[in-house]
């Protein structure tokens, strides 16, 4: 039984850039942020790239055995750093993500890492959320709500998660629930650094455009561009969600240009597609906060600032880690779900009412699944 009150929470995030695991710890009650902890990284090797690599796509039913061990592993390193912890959030590695057709698929059991953590571990977070009709992701929005308030924000503010896939939040800090309708209104925008990750690893050796000082030399091919945004993706309405590799012509298609111009290319891909994206906020925000690797990448943070009507910012501008932001919201996620708060809703996820699903694993015991029984209506 978790305690009353405020709980020391510790939360880890692998994300589709593949680049390591990010483990945040935070205090909270699972509605307001209390204090942030200390925050570690542990990455992945090239070796240990690979494999990951090589199960993208794959499902529960296929060879991802030496994957699922290799994500259980490195997140028991990681998060055995931590003293005076109370429960952890292990979101696993999303290897592939396919709503309304078979699901989504996260590598790692938290059964494995509570007994070798000796901590009760939530994880499974989006399957119940997809069973129900979501798009089981993002799941980042209700502890954007938190860091909303956190920050004395009195107006519309949007986050935005630079990752291998970019995702968007516009919160109305107002609301006292971030379940409540027109609080949240979240999304997947399109690819953010995958695709760059990509090119740059296959052509260079680069683990990423660091800086985005490739692209900055090179010209973006509007005629790419044009073909990019007639993707239907960008003609649906959010809640809307998108794995890793749904954008693979990407590649192809720049495949014709050198180095410069095809960094340059998909860098503009992903702003364009946060512009278009910003389109469907239902009030201007006052300013973007962004988070994730690509918030290093100066051209890209140009491009969106030339291309959106507010200021752009990085999240350190407000006092926030944009390192650790998807680790410390699993940290407040997994309160949440013990204490069966919801954890989605219609506005984040598309999801059919707010629903807090999860699974809770303990040292020694049977894992205690958490999905319909916390089906609320609004």
């Amino acid at each position: 039984m978790l305690k009353a009150g405020q709980v020391t929470a510790l939360g880890a995030m692998s994300g589709t850039s593949l680049d390591g695991v990010d483990a945040a710890v935070l205090v909270t009650d699972g509605v307001d942020i209390s204090s942030f902890g200390p925050t570690a990284y542990r990455p992945y090797t090239p070796a240990e790239q690979a494999v990951l690599h090589a199960a993208r796509g794959k499902w529960p039913d296929e060879d991802v055995e030496a994957a699922a061990e290799l994500v259980e592993t490195a997140h028991a390193e990681v998060l055995s750093q931590f003293p005076g912890v109370d429960l952890v959030g292990f979101h696993g590695q999303t290897v592939a993500h396919d709503p309304g057709g078979r699901g989504t698929h996260q590598l790692g059991d938290g059964a494995v890492l509570a007994e070798v953590l000796g901590l009760p571990v939530v994880w499974d977070f989006r399957s119940a959320d997809v069973r129900l009709g979501g798009q089981g992701a993002p799941l980042a929005p209700f502890y954007h709500w938190a860091l909303a308030r956190w920050i004395g924000a009195t107006g519309p503010v949007a986050f935005l998660n630079l990752g291998g896939v970019g995702n968007l939040t516009w919160v109305d800090p107002a609301s006292k629930r971030p379940e409540d309708p027109g609080t949240l209104l979240a999304f997947d925008t399109g690819p953010a650094n995958a695709p760059v990750n990509d090119l740059v690893a296959a052509r260079l050796g680069w683990t990423h455009d660091a800086g985005g000082a490739l692209a900055a030399r090179g010209e973006a091919s509007e005629e790419i561009l044009t073909d990019f945004l007639n993707h239907p993706f960008f003609y649906r309405m959010p809640p809307k969600s998108l794995d890793r590799d749904a954008w693979g012509g990407l590649a192809d298609a720049v495949a014709p240009l050198s180095d410069e111009d095809a960094a340059a290319t998909l860098t503009a891909c992903a702003a364009a597609s946060v512009v278009r994206g910003m389109e469907h906020c239902p009030k201007p925000p006052s300013r973007v906060l962004a988070a994730g690797g690509g918030r290093h990448n100066g051209t890209l943070m140009a491009m969106l600032a030339a291309g959106l009507d507010c200021p752009v910012q990085s999240i350190e501008e407000v006092g926030l880690d944009g390192d650790m932001i998807e680790a410390q919201a699993f940290a407040y996620l997994a309160v949440r779900v013990a204490r069966g708060l919801p954890t989605s809703c219609p506005g984040t996820t598309g999801v059919r009412a707010a629903v807090g699903g999860g699974t809770i694993s303990t040292p020694g015991a049977r894992a205690i699944s958490v999905p319909q029984s916390h089906f609320t209506l609004p």
